[in-house]
This record gives C-alpha cells, structure tokens and sequence, in this order.
C-alpha cells in the first residue's frame, strides 16, 4: 500500500487527505498545530466563487501607493520587510500584462466554478449538509460611483457566467435591514455562501478521514530524505516518517519546506485579521462586503466575524492588532446598530502568490513530491476542487482541468 504524507492540516491538507485515503492509500496528515488551527480557523468563512479575480488588475495596482500612504489603508507592508518583497512584488507588475491577467482570470475561474458544487459533495458526504447558508453575499455601494470603480470585477463575473444580481436601495432594504439606509445600492452574489463554522468544517473532514483509516501527527518538519525520489521526512522532535510519496500544502509555511527541496517558490503571507463579535445585537441572512472599505462581516461560529485587509510583514513579526479595529469602525459604517461586545481578535497567514493563481502541481525537481499552496483569500472556497484534482493528479489521472497553468515552476 503506498505511504502518503499530507504536511498541512488546514481545509486544504485535510479535504486531500481524505481523498487520498479513499483512493486507498495509507495516508498521515501531519501538522505543527493541532488540525485547522492556522488560516483555516480564522478565516471569513466564505465559499467566495466570485472572487477569483487577478490582484494584480490595474484597478488594483493603480491604487497601492495611495493605499501604502495611508495608516488604515487596505493594504499594509511593514517597512523593514520590505526589501524582502521586492521580487515578489515585481512579479506582481509582471502578472498585469493584459494578455497575462486574461489567461490568470480563465484559469482562477476555471477552478471557481467548480467549487461550489463540489463542496456541497463534500458536505453531503461528511453528513454536514446543514453546515453552509443558503444566502448568498452582498457586496455594498453607497453610490453609483463606487459601483463604476467596481465595475471591472463585475464585467469579468459577466464575461464567465457567475451568477450576480444588481439590487437597488429598496430591494437591498429589504433583505437587510440592518445596513445603513446611505447604502445607495448592492450586488447579490447567490452563491458566494457561508460555513457556519469553518474550523467545525475542517475538523468533521479530518474525523472522516480519521474514521477511514488515516492517522494525524502533531509535529514540526524539518527535513525530507530524498534518494532518486522522496523516501521519508524528518521531524523536529527527531522522528523520522517513511514516504512514498509526500503532498506540501502547509498554507504560507509551503514556502519554507520547498527550501529544504531547493524548489524556491515566490510565496508570501499576506497576515489577515478578524474580529469575531458573540455579542452584536443585530442578525444578518448574508455576508456583506464593502469593496471602498475593504472589509467583510460574515455571521458565522455563533457570532458575527469581521475581517478584511492586508498585512505584508512575513510569517514571524508579532500582529498589529489595530488592523482588526481598523475594520471594526468601518464596518460600524455599514451596521449603525451594531456591538462591538465579547470580542476576540485573530491574526493569521494567508499563502499569496504574486499573479493570484495556486500551485497545483508535482514537483519539478523531486519524484513522489506534490504541492498544493497559494489560494491566497481562497482556501476554504477551493478546498474541495483542489482535493479533488489533486487526488486526480497523484493517482495518476487524467485531472478534470489542465493543471498546467497551475504548475510550480511557471515563475
């Protein structure tokens, strides 16, 4: 029976771990934390098929400088990182090319449009039917010119079928009330849906993998033993784990465990914020996103989450807990009655790569090597697709789409 190791027990390790093992291999997933702990655990929450769309797009790129200028901007770098971004970020402006950006929007839409179904599959499968709304999101406008400045990421939804409905004042009113009547007007996004809980959700898949025969370690991976193909890897406690073949998708720690492969990978951490509020006084049916304010609110793990922003300072730097407040006061913007009572707050890494699209891929350098990293917002909305393929990949399969595009050495 062939030995797989998944390193990586985030939505992403877990759901190819449970493939794998139903595919009859005898697979270990192994993690430094305990299982969906990292990204996975704070995340907004979103089955976000809507938001596939290149970062690297002019109505994007064009705004950074402001947005590093000012102290609450969307996005935040740390200055004494920034030395350590500028390849990253070059390669960003290279992902920009018109050209580039339509083939990285076909290729993130590619894998978008099959995340919905195959997550419900996955539900179904793991008796959690009732763990996703049945809402959708509602992207907010106060005015018809933030809805121009958005109009690109509608036009792109338009250009691949996803499903959006333009709502006027008295229609988004009407779904919720509790947005603040200078909300001019709304995008509803029906299947950008929600997990009630998203840590619940990755660690039913690990009980289900559990349950099929699959083992969980708790550990640190320090290095791999390689001969003509990877044999084995090495943990920090000095425990050795035999492998035929080993899948790295360790969210924003991939990075680090390439280096010990020589297989560099231009992966960063983009540090995401929330704040989860078990005491709002008010209820919302949708998530709500607010594109001028760069902020999300999702009701979800028994309370109301907010979230939103980007912080660039690598995997080590201590949090800056005034990102989450920043969010805070802008979502207040949108939700008037909203109370910011029995609150905690969490940082976590999401795995960006410089033109938006993950690696879905086997190594380029070492046989029985795969890799499943850099969903950057999207991990828990590409969970299943990418498990899926994944397990298509490694079997030997004919994968559903071209994995080509996705492969991790196309820098």
């Amino acid at each position: 029976m062939t030995s797989t190791l998944v390193i990586g027990a985030g939505v992403i390790g877990a759901a190819i771990a449970l493939d794998l093992q139903k595919r009859g291999r005898q697979v270990t997933l192994v993690d430094r934390a305990a299982v969906g702990m990292g990204a996975s655990f704070g995340n907004m929450a979103s089955i976000a098929v809507t938001e596939f769309m290149p970062a690297s797009r002019p109505s994007v790129w064009r705004q950074i400088p402001g947005w590093l200028l000012d102290p609450e901007g969307p996005i935040s770098v740390r200055p004494a990182y920034m030395p350590r971004l500028i390849p990253w970020f070059w390669r960003f402006l290279m992902a920009s090319r018109p050209a580039k950006l339509r083939a990285l929007e076909s290729q993130g839409a590619a894998i978008c449009e099959r995340a919905l179904g195959d997550t419900l599959a996955l539900l179904r499968e793991l008796g959690a039917e009732d763990e996703i709304t049945e809402t959708g999101c509602l992207s907010l406008y106060q005015n018809k010119a933030e809805f121009t400045a958005d109009r690109d990421h509608i036009e792109i939804l338009e250009r691949f079928g996803f499903d959006h409905q333009v709502l006027g004042h008295s229609e988004l009113q009407a779904l919720e009330p509790e947005i603040d009547p200078k909300i001019g007007m709304a995008v509803l996004f029906p299947d950008n849906r929600s997990m009630k809980d998203p840590h619940r959700f990755v660690t039913r898949i690990a009980d289900r993998f559990v349950a099929l025969g699959g083992t969980i370690v708790a550990g640190d991976v320090v290095g791999f033993d390689v001969v003509d193909r990877i044999t084995g890897v090495h943990m920090a406690n000095g425990r050795a784990l035999h492998a035929d073949e080993v899948v790295l998708c360790a969210g924003a720690h991939t990075a680090r465990l390439a280096e010990f492969l020589h297989e560099p990978i231009p992966l960063e951490t983009e540090r995401g914020y929330h704040t989860q509020i078990m005491a709002p006084g008010i209820s919302l049916a949708h998530s709500i996103i607010w594109p001028a304010r760069a902020f999300m609110v999702t009701p979800t793990a028994g309370g109301i989450r907010i979230g939103g922003t980007v912080e660039m300072a690598g995997l080590d730097a201590a949090p800056n807990w005034g990102r989450a407040k920043i969010t805070v006061r802008r979502a207040k913007e949108a939700l008037p009655n909203l109370k910011v009572e029995e609150t905690n707050e969490w940082m976590g890494h999401r795995p960006a790569l410089p033109d938006t699209v993950p690696i879905l891929s086997a190594s380029a350098k070492t046989p029985g090597v795969f890799y499943a990293t850099g969903h950057g917002h999207l991990g828990l909305t590409n969970a299943a697709t990418t498990a899926k393929l994944m397990g298509q990949l490694i079997a030997g399969e004919r994968p559903e789409i071209d994995l080509h595009p996705y492969r991790i050495n196309r820098f």
